[in-house]
């Protein structure tokens, strides 16, 4: 199995800057891809930004620009550095795995981002 943990959520004025953080343990040689996800209040669940075992990324529209996830594997960490906030940003923000050899996805708690207009 993988556990996964979120920090660095936080508030903040519109275009500041916070730096989230999930830690990754258990079966980390299983995972594929690792992913930033976002909910807002009374919203779905959606993608912010994916990397893949091999280091690829890939962004939502909305974040291009001012969101970069990056990973450091000796740390098994993943970052989701994310500058020139928006108020629109307000959401918890939720660390993913992804392994096709566990077949299944893997959820971290969730951390609180705030951005004050």
């Amino acid at each position: 199995q993988v556990q996964l943990v979120e920090s660095g959520g936080g508030k903040v004025q519109a275009g500041g800057s916070l730096r989230l953080s999930c830690v990754v343990s258990g079966v980390i040689f299983s995972i594929d891809t690792m992913g930033w996800y976002r909910q807002a209040p009374g919203k779905q669940r959606e993608l912010v930004a994916v990397i893949t075992s091999g280091g690829t990324t890939n962004y939502v529209d909305f974040v291009k620009g001012r969101f970069t996830i990056s990973r450091d594997n000796a740390k098994n960490t993943v970052y989701l550095q994310m500058d020139s906030l928006k108020p629109e940003d307000t959401a918890a923000y939720y660390c993913n795995a992804h392994s096709v050899l566990l077949r299944g996805d893997y959820w971290g708690k969730g951390t609180l981002v705030t951005v004050d207009s």
